[in-house]
């Protein structure tokens, strides 16, 4: 077996084992959740956000211990895009998924927020140097940020405004089994993909940005879009919206801070680009909520639904528009490498 196809079939099964180690973590922390009566759009924006983040988060951290800053900064800004465009465009052609007002006015915004701190925390006043820096520092202002999501979502939950689920028959022995072997699998699986991605890179002399948003950003969101049909297809359209808008936070506070903690970050000015398709497409879900129950009549969405109303709905043709889109900045990417 030559090195070059082993590194392929290392980083294949790496990449499996980070899919079935986020599936168990998931069924385990749902059970935990559900034992102690949380909502299901708390779940799905904490418990299983956190879950199906688990990937990014080891392979950032691994990133970060061997300074491939591109792969770390590449890997949330694609893994976010590939959460909004295959994500929510696979679920939302499956069926229409509601969106509740909640995530509209606190979610959305922090993940927005998230988008322009990463440009603010490593850019220069005045000027744009060809790398930018995420310090120590920066990472601890999007820990605290992060910190600051978990809060609202618990305020939410304390005061009563999010719906209770039903009940799940799982043993609490057999819950924290799962969890753990999930979390095993997720840290064995990152070990397999990081160290077989900048291999790959190597080998076929492109740079680490374009292996980050491309074969490991799509590896690591594999969680959410699995974790996001499965919920759809049980008619759990909370789970399904909470964990890739959940995810997407999470990625940004929780994964890169904690990765730029570690140790600085250093990534390529031209990821800028991303960014502002990372924002487009964020910007582009919200208004395709708005105009989901009523197609494009304005009139009647306003009369109807209000600019913040319960039952904002992404529809099959915003779906379909967000697939296109993801495809067409991947076509993008590889024309740019």
């Amino acid at each position: 077996m030559s090195i070059v196809f082993l590194n392929y079939f290392l980083f294949a099964l790496g990449f499996a084992l980070l899919v079935k180690g986020a599936n168990w973590l998931i069924d385990g922390a749902i059970a935990l959740a559900r034992r102690f009566k949380i909502s299901e759009i708390t779940i799905g924006l904490t418990i299983v956000a956190f879950g199906t983040s688990a990937p990014e988060l080891v392979v950032n951290i691994l990133s970060s211990l061997r300074t491939s800053g591109e792969l770390v900064v590449g890997n949330i800004v694609g893994s976010n895009i590939a959460n909004l465009g295959l994500g929510l465009g696979v679920a939302g052609l499956l069926a229409p998924l509601v969106v509740k007002k909640s995530i509209i006015r606190k979610e959305i915004p922090m993940g927005i927020l998230g988008i322009i701190l990463i440009y603010l925390l490593a850019a220069h006043p005045g000027k744009l140097p060809e790398i930018l820096t995420i310090t120590r520092f920066g990472g601890l202002i999007l820990f605290l940020g992060f910190c600051s999501f978990l809060y609202f979502i618990w305020k939410a939950e304390k005061e009563g405004e999010l719906p209770k689920p039903e009940k799940i028959k799982m043993k609490l022995s057999f819950a924290i089994f799962l969890a753990a072997i999930g979390l095993g699998g997720l840290a064995l699986g990152g070990e397999l993909v990081v160290g077989n991605a900048i291999q790959i890179a190597e080998n076929w002399g492109v740079s680490e940005k374009l292996v980050g948003l491309t074969l490991v950003a799509i590896g690591t969101s594999l969680p959410e879009l699995v974790t996001s049909v499965v919920a759809v297809r049980k008619n759990k359209s909370d789970i399904a919206v909470g964990n890739i808008v959940g995810s997407n936070v999470f990625n940004i506070f929780w994964v890169l801070g904690v990765s730029a903690m570690i140790a600085p970050i250093e990534y390529s000015a031209s990821l800028i680009v991303d960014l502002a398709v990372l924002f487009a497409i964020t910007i582009f879900f919200v208004l395709a909520t708005f105009l989901g129950k009523s197609g494009f009549n304005l009139f009647f969405w306003r009369k109807k639904l209000g600019v913040f109303g319960r039952e904002n709905i992404l529809n099959r043709f915003g779906a379909a528009i967000l697939l296109i889109a993801y495809f067409a900045y991947l076509a993008f990417v590889f024309w740019r490498g």
